[in-house]
């Protein structure tokens, strides 16, 4: 696969090789004061985490995250965070250690062969974005080790413990460090083993890799990627979220529509499920998951309203765990998508085509676990059915299709 760069720069990804985001998440956020860790505080009523992972997981580039988090926040971290907002990329919630060093190397015992580039990239810089990990990447590929990062702007004084100024330090050739980093792996590999055998720690990963004599490429980013671990920096990402969404070109109560279509073969030792209701059958639909081509046709509508992709990107039939998943757990995922994005659904206009069993009984109650599960009035949600009167594969009872309308509206943070 290609990517093209803005700079005119050119990504390959090469083969079945993945690339994994590594995401420590495992600080106890003192800075912030508050009893809540800052990882898991409201950024524009979304979880600071929560928005960090949105990012990789709506990257094309981003094949797998490894979530770091405090052993005992683990279970409350993938219902409420992984689960919630529909984080299917998240293929691991990994124990933390006692320093963010550790917490990186517990994860980076997850990597398996197929992984050829990882990224590390602090959980609470939520408005990283998909240029910047576009070109640390490439600079990794090309270097072995890249880190992104800001040149110093300010005078640089070398002060005394009692706030006496030693000296001022030039600033040129200075720069602040920031996350994403990208290394190949056997680098990132190298380093903290290199690290832990000599009982070293460092506050970034690049600098291990600088230790062992490794070349770490600067890749320029930008001052929007700030780490939120003070009241103040939250203060300031609220500010960022508002000037972002303002200059996005979205404006509160704009309406965007979205339209889906699924279709399943009937095959025989399957129950057939549309709309969430188990319907008296000889036969059932064809698929990874329940099959449920009403409500797959629902979330493709609502994803493409705004503008996530499709089903089949936020939850592959290759991943094991959607395996005879109930679409409506599915749906629910959609909607929490759809709301972490700002976007509120209105309405659900949808059709059944299927030649028998007749459906008019179930309807209604289809209707009903549609609106319950995206949470809008049952009057918003229409459910039809029709037959293909006897034409095509559907009209021969060969299986069974779905189309569907939903409209969106955006919602204020």
């Amino acid at each position: 696969m290609i990517f093209k760069l803005r700079n005119g720069l050119t990504l390959f990804k090469i083969g079945n090789m993945k690339t994994v985001a590594i995401i420590p998440a495992g600080g106890a956020g003192r800075r912030m004061g508050g009893a809540t860790p800052k990882q898991y505080l409201p950024l524009g009523g979304i979880p600071v985490v929560a928005r960090t992972l949105q990012v990789f997981q709506n990257s094309p580039l981003i094949d797998e995250i490894f979530l770091v988090a405090p052993e005992g926040d683990i279970p409350e971290v993938r219902e409420a965070v992984v689960s919630k907002y529909g984080l299917s990329k998240v293929s691991a919630v990994v124990a933390g250690g006692t320093q963010r060093q550790d917490s990186v190397r517990n994860a980076l015992a997850h990597l398996r062969e197929e992984h050829g580039i990882v990224l590390v990239h602090d959980a609470v810089r939520p408005f990283v974005t998909e240029e910047l990990i576009r070109r640390v990447i490439a600079a990794a590929e090309a270097d072995s080790a890249a880190t992104a990062g800001v040149p110093v702007k300010d005078s640089v004084k070398e002060v005394y413990p009692d706030g006496r100024v030693i000296k001022t330090v030039s600033r040129e050739g200075l720069w602040l460090t920031h996350t994403p980093q990208a290394f190949r792996k056997a680098i990132i590999l190298a380093a903290h083993e290199r690290a832990r055998k000599d009982g070293s720690h460092a506050t970034d990963d690049a600098s291990l890799v600088e230790r062992m004599g490794g070349t770490v490429r600067m890749v320029p980013g930008n001052c929007d990627n700030i780490k939120v671990t003070t009241p103040e920096d939250l203060a300031l990402g609220e500010a960022i979220i508002r000037r972002l969404f303002a200059g996005s070109g979205r404006q509160e109560g704009m309406m965007r529509i979205g339209f889906g279509y699924d279709s399943h073969r009937l095959v025989a030792g399957r129950r057939l499920v549309l709309g969430g209701k188990t319907i008296p059958s000889e036969r059932g639909l064809q698929g990874h998951s329940d099959a449920d081509v009403l409500l797959h046709a629902v979330c493709d509508a609502i994803l493409g309203a705004i503008g996530a992709g499709d089903i089949g990107r936020q939850f592959p039939d290759t991943d094991p765990a959607y395996k005879d998943i109930s679409s409506l757990t599915l749906l629910e995922r959609v909607g929490t998508i759809a709301a972490a994005k700002g976007w509120r659904i209105c309405n659900v206009d949808s059709t059944i085509v299927l030649e028998r069993p007749k459906l008019a009984p179930y309807l209604g109650g289809m209707a009903d676990n549609i609106a319950g599960v995206l949470r809008i009035p049952s009057e918003g949600v229409s459910v039809k059915a029709k037959t293909n009167e006897g034409i095509g594969q559907v009209g021969a009872g060969e299986g069974a299709a779905a189309f569907a309308v939903v409209a969106v509206v955006n919602k204020p943070s």
